[in-house]
């Protein structure tokens, strides 16, 4: 018994670099291999799985545990509307002329100001970093504008957190925030294997930052988004929930004012005072309509 809390602490501290470390020097042999997103979709899986048996080793909340009905529709939304957006944005950074309509413009503005002769792990700090600027204030637009939460809204309307629920965004959420995030790394002329890296970056965070696991990460916290972070971030409590933006890095929240790391556990009640429809398509298609926008901010549709 003994060793085995003995295991599961040393696991509360070295799981987060373990998986994000791990996963980023999976993601170079990946990279550098004849087939890179194959490659990489395998290393991501077994981030996945880690993830997924350690949240049953120790986690974070034992009621998390529990089926929420919502599995089907979180992963639906991870592969049919984030993973489509996400392939899209790659094939208009390989493939330009595949999204003509849309970028024929952004090609013409196109400048020469990458930085390709730094090394490549100062080129990723600095894509990293330039992302970063334009994920948080798509983030925290859509908290404090109600056009934008109508469609963020959905990602924090589950009422647990695991690796499952990662991806639960709706397509116009995503866009908006590919459009702010990576549309300046292409106007930098920003190479294809930047953008690849910066995927990477984001894919590892993105699953710990959600998962249901029991980490202690300590000066991590100062820099990267963490599950702890991230957990008071996803609060039904507004001046709880409206912190944290940043999705890989909280520099801009500490530069803005929204960082928020008290000293307690961080918050397992989580969700929103709004209400969102049942089953995939009418979650796709609520917030297109003047009852969906209602219900999603939790005002009675009977209300003028």
């Amino acid at each position: 018994m003994a060793k085995n809390e003995a295991v599961k602490r040393a696991l509360t501290y070295c799981s987060w670099p373990m998986v994000f470390f791990g996963g980023l020097v999976g993601a170079y042999f990946a990279f550098t291999s004849q087939h890179p997103i194959t490659g990489f979709l395998a290393v991501y899986a077994g981030a996945l799985m880690t993830l997924f048996l350690l949240e049953r080793y120790i986690p974070y909340d034992t009621q998390w545990l529990e089926p929420d009905g919502e599995t089907v529709n979180s992963i639906a939304h991870t592969l049919l509307t984030k993973g489509l957006v996400q392939l899209a944005a790659l094939a208009s950074v390989i493939f330009p002329m595949l999204t003509a309509g849309f970028l024929q413009p952004l090609a013409a503005m196109k400048f020469d100001l990458w930085p390709s002769g730094l090394p490549l792990i100062v080129q990723v700090v600095l894509a990293v970093a330039i992302a970063e600027f334009g994920l948080y204030w798509a983030h925290r637009i859509a908290h404090e504008r109600v056009f934008f939460w109508r469609f963020h809204a959905l990602h924090h309307s589950v009422v647990r957190l695991w690796v499952v629920n990662t991806g639960r965004f709706h397509v116009a959420d995503s866009l908006f925030k590919i459009a702010l995030s990576q549309i300046p790394l292409y106007l930098m002329g920003a190479p294809l294997h930047v953008f690849w890296w910066l995927a990477a970056v984001t894919a590892f965070i993105g699953i710990l930052t959600h998962c249901n696991v029991d980490m202690k990460t300590g000066p991590l916290d100062y820099v990267f988004s963490t599950p702890r972070l991230h957990r008071w971030h996803h609060s039904k409590e507004l001046p709880e929930g409206n912190t944290n933006y940043g999705e890989n890095l909280v520099v801009f929240d500490q530069l803005f004012g929204s960082y928020f790391n008290p000293d307690r556990p961080s918050s397992t009640n989580i969700g929103i005072k709004g209400e969102i429809a049942k089953g995939f398509l009418p979650q796709l298609f609520q917030p297109f309509t003047k009852d969906g926008v209602r219900q999603i901010i939790g005002r009675s549709t009977k209300d003028n």
